[in-house]
């Protein structure tokens, strides 16, 4: 196994990523030392705002980020083609406390994840076509708040992720829309989430040894799922163990062993619909 990985050279590598149970799961047996050969990381949690703005600010060598924040960092960042979270049936959710119609978000306040998030970019190409006369406020709140916070009244609609899609009756909220629905409906692609990028400056051969490891992390965990059990149930907080299962099932795919030509040109129409609505700015190569 040692020999699948150049020599990487330099001390640890620094790399954020959340406390989800798919990131946990996918890079647990590398941030124990359970990859044999792969260079030592010294790592973050963060929320996905958090990782996006430091992409933003070039701090950290790896990261998980939004693909969405991709136009703003890719000059240096390379995107890697495995780690990151791109399926089918798991987009974003836009959530209210009663049921209603698209139409009925006009005026309205929506709290999201992140100003930067592909779940924010989804939500603003699907506003544009269902939501007459666009929304109103936008507020950034933490992931955990969000659903809290439509519950309570103090936003009117949220916008929510991952294991939000198995909870969400629990707070007594109504799904209004499927973003996934929207993205695979109008498209035919998978649904672009999150990205991992590492520094440009590593150089070509460092990537190559990142990329492996990461590789290595996943094949890994699929080979022996209960390995990263403490670590995931450590940083899933209150999930739940069926939830976390759930979560990892349906998240961690064959496009986070590798992002294939279908993952590529999912990102590609992402990027290039954003664009071409004056979303974000042209990306650079990927």
């Amino acid at each position: 196994m040692a020999d699948a990985f150049p020599e990487a050279g330099g001390g640890a590598l620094s790399i954020a990523y959340s406390p989800c149970p798919n990131d946990t799961f996918v890079f647990h047996a590398w941030a124990h030392g359970l990859v044999p050969g792969a260079p030592a990381v010294d790592v973050t949690f963060a929320d996905i705002d958090v990782t996006n703005g430091l992409a933003e600010r070039g701090e950290g060598d790896i990261l998980k980020v939004s693909y969405a924040v991709l136009p703003w960092v890719l000059e240096e960042y390379a995107l890697l083609p495995c780690g990151g979270a791109l399926g089918r049936g798991c987009g974003p959710l836009v959530l209210t406390r009663e049921a209603g119609t698209p139409a009925g978000l006009a005026g309205r306040t929506v709290a999201v994840p992140s100003e930067r998030s592909t779940a924010y970019l989804l939500f603003r190409l699907w506003a544009a076509e269902a939501v007459p006369g666009g929304v109103g406020q936008i507020v950034v709140l933490p992931f955990h708040e969000i659903m809290p916070a439509v519950r309570d009244g103090r936003v009117d609609a949220g916008l929510v992720i991952h294991e939000a899609r198995f909870t969400f009756h629990r707070y007594g909220l109504q799904r209004l829309a499927d973003l996934g629905e929207f993205w695979e409906a109008s498209t035919g692609h998978p649904i672009p989430l999150g990205a991992i990028i590492a520094r440009r400056s590593l150089g070509e051969e460092r990537l190559r040894t990142i990329t492996e490891a990461i590789r290595a992390s996943v094949r890994r965990a699929w080979a022996d799922p209960a390995a990263s059990g403490a670590y995931v149930r450590e940083h899933a907080q209150e999930m739940d163990e069926a939830v976390a299962e759930a979560h990892i099932g349906l998240y961690v795919n064959e496009f986070t062993e590798d992002l294939g030509r279908a993952g590529h040109a999912a990102v590609r129409e992402l990027l290039e619909r954003a664009a071409r609505a004056g979303l974000v700015p042209a990306a650079p190569g990927l």
